[in-house]
């Protein structure tokens, strides 16, 4: 998997002076007195090898055009404290924390990058004393607001990079003309590269021509893998985007992005550190019990894949090992989760939250215009209205009502007399109906099965041409009828959770 090993001289200096602070503490410890106290209780606490030194003491001032803004939160990544009313604050930061960044606030944006990514944050160094000033712009009221959610754009050489801004960014560029003067923002969902960390800056080209304010989370293939720590191996997606957990807020939706990637230096799990969930905690503490919550990580807390699969409980690779933590923390929320990693569009409840498992917007790592369950190549488009959240699927290239594929009698060799329809978006809340030459005929069976055009594209030793290895996978959102042996046309309709109605007709005899 480690095709290309990037490594950055990026905060190296700082990481140094870190890392030499924890030997520094190794070589002076008092050895004859340790081995005397683990001769008496082997079982006592050892001393501690954590650096001795004090925490950072950071002042600063959050404003607009000079004016203060009282209440927002202000953290380095453990612990968070809220400006004074004049809009300034003091934070005493971990020193072994990298940023001390600000959770913007509804109807604000912070700073952003040149290519237009999001500069919430500012690096701590090794002074003691330091000063950091957050400079915010007023938006529009956002009560009402969009965000697109890309997961896994995956790109690994420049034709991969060029397939991302001829396919996918036109696309994105459609669907921001189509929402007109919504507010909106981008969050690119991890697995921004495929590995080779020096495209980020086409990445960053991309995010300028799109023209939105973007968020970033960190994926498995973001990772400098020839380090030995999973912090360390943060250091060049850091340089180019900041913290790897952070907040914000947009109108009455409270967001989080986390980083569940921990990497042990020959692989990577699903995990969130207990740092990163104390600070969760803490930053949650600052939300009203029963506020939308929308959390964007890579990993899903929790993938059926392996289920389906038959491989029985999720793979740690897959799934976050600790979600119930992550759980118990969001518990007191309307908590919605939204990931990718998998290549695949799934719906899935669990822990008290609604999980969005997001379609890739390489789909099957750019081999073609479908992800593994036959999910086209595409994106999230999520609209907040005060606390409401709605949802919908964008495949690349296609109009918005593009929701379903259907397949003519046979198409799957285990239901020779079926027609099957992939509804890819789908979940419990939604119906799925079908009709026969415009005769209603009920609901339709759904089944765990493979995408036909997927087993197409990827079955054999030779498919697909460009990475022969991506393979279909069984899906749960296939669905099934039995046509009259006289039926000349099949319509199959599906109405999502807020009433919106797709439909589909397809000829089943001459």
């Amino acid at each position: 998997m480690q095709r290309y090993l990037y490594r950055t001289l990026a905060m190296d200096r700082r990481r140094f002076l870190r890392l030499s602070g924890l030997a520094a503490g190794a070589i002076t410890l008092p050895t004859p007195l340790l081995a005397e106290q683990l001769a008496r209780d082997p079982y006592a606490p050892l001393p501690s090898l954590a650096p001795t030194r004090a925490p950072v003491r950071v002042t600063g001032r959050v404003h607009v055009d000079g004016r203060g803004v009282g209440g927002v939160r202000i953290s380095d990544g453990v612990s968070v404290v809220r400006t004074r009313p004049d809009g300034r604050y003091t934070l005493l930061a971990d020193p072994l924390q990298p940023f001390v960044m600000v959770s913007t606030p509804a109807g604000h944006e912070p700073a952003r990058n040149p290519s237009g990514t999001m500069r919430f944050y500012a690096p701590l160094t090794t002074e003691t004393e330091q000063r950091m000033d957050f400079a915010l712009r007023r938006t529009a009221d956002d009560a009402r607001h969009a965000l697109l959610v890309l997961a896994d754009p995956q790109t690994r050489d420049a034709r991969d990079m060029g397939l991302f801004h001829a396919e996918s960014v036109p696309s994105v560029l459609e669907t921001v003309a189509a929402l007109g003067d919504v507010p909106m923002f981008g969050v690119t969902c991890g697995d921004i590269m495929f590995d080779d960390l020096t495209l980020y800056p086409e990445y960053e080209r991309a995010v300028t021509r799109m023209g939105l304010p973007f968020y970033q989370v960190i994926g498995n293939h973001d990772l400098v893998f020839t380090e030995r720590t999973s912090e360390a191996s943060a250091a060049t997606f850091e340089q180019h985007f900041g913290p790897t957990w952070y907040s914000f807020d947009r109108g009455a939706v409270h967001y989080v992005v986390l980083n569940d990637v921990f990497w042990h230096g020959a692989g990577y799990i699903g995990y969130v550190g207990d740092r990163q969930l104390a600070w969760l905690a803490a930053d949650l503490a600052t939300v009203e019990a029963g506020a939308p919550v929308v959390v964007l990580l890579h990993i899903p807390p929790l993938s059926t894949m392996s289920g389906r699969a038959g491989q029985g409980s999720p793979n740690v690779s897959q799934s976050v090992a600790n979600r119930e933590a992550l759980y118990r923390v969001l518990e007191p929320y309307d908590a919605y989760l939204l990931s990718g990693h998998m290549h695949e569009l799934e719906h899935v409840s669990d822990g008290g939250a609604t999980h969005i498992v997001n379609g890739a917007v390489c789909g099957g790592w750019w081999s073609g215009p479908i992800c593994y369950d036959g999910t086209p190549n595409g994106y999230t488009v999520v609209e907040v209205q005060d606390s409401a959240l709605t949802w919908r699927y964008q495949a690349t290239g296609k109009p918005a009502a593009h929701q379903m594929r259907v397949y003519p009698r046979g198409a799957d060799p285990k239901a020779p007399d079926e027609i099957v329809a992939n509804i890819w978006a789908w979940d419990p809340a939604w119906t799925v109906t079908w009709f026969e030459d415009g005769v209603p005929r009920g609901a339709m069976a759904r089944r765990t099965g493979f995408d036909p055009l997927s087993m197409e594209l990827h079955l054999g030793p030779d498919k697909p041409a460009v990475n022969s290895w991506v393979d279909p996978v069984p899906t749960s959102h296939l669905f099934y009828a039995t046509p009259s042996v006289g039926a000349r046309e099949v319509t199959v309709e599906a109405t999502d959770r807020v009433g919106r109605v797709y439909r589909e007709t397809m000829r089943v005899a001459p």
